[in-house]
């Protein structure tokens, strides 16, 4: 039996980065505040990650005009470094990401549960124009994610 409840929907991109860069782009609140939005009229002013299992992850995404904002919240189920996080969001449904070794980079794909509001193709498009924030930040910012490297 599948671990996902509802339809999944499965979003992916390659980032010019090594796993453990692309991890350290998609698991530390500095970096999620600042490209966890869908277009340049949201943004995210703030994450708190507590990434081990059991842990919460919380980002606020809020319309910039302030009209509109909500939390993205869960508990992480799985956290393996450099591999994989499972987070459970607050509503139950499931989003599993992975990072794969491919070529000069890293292939980042999530697999999530949809919710039930939303169309799929919106879900997805809205998805996947964060996703392809993430692997904007990740081109723009390399001296940025080196430096989580060196800390090593």
């Amino acid at each position: 039996m599948s671990q996902y409840k509802y339809n999944t929907i499965t979003i992916e991109a390659f980032v010019p980065a090594t796993p453990e860069q692309a991890w350290h782009a998609y698991t530390t609140a500095e970096a999620i505040t600042q490209w966890n939005q869908a277009s340049l009229d949201w943004h995210c002013p703030w994450a708190k990650i507590d990434l081990r299992v059991g842990g919460r992850h919380v980002a606020r995404m809020e319309a910039r005009d302030g009209s509109f904002g909500f939390d993205y919240s869960g508990t992480y189920e799985v956290v393996e470094a450099p591999h994989s996080v499972t987070l459970r969001l607050d509503d139950d449904r499931l989003v599993r990401t992975t990072f794969e070794p491919k070529g000069n980079g890293t292939l980042v794909r999530t697999v999530f549960d949809a919710e039930g509001t939303h169309s799929l193709e919106q879900q997805r498009k809205g998805w996947q124009a964060i996703f392809d924030s993430y692997a904007d930040y990740i081109a723009n910012n390399r001296s940025l994610v080196s430096k989580q490297q060196d800390m090593k």
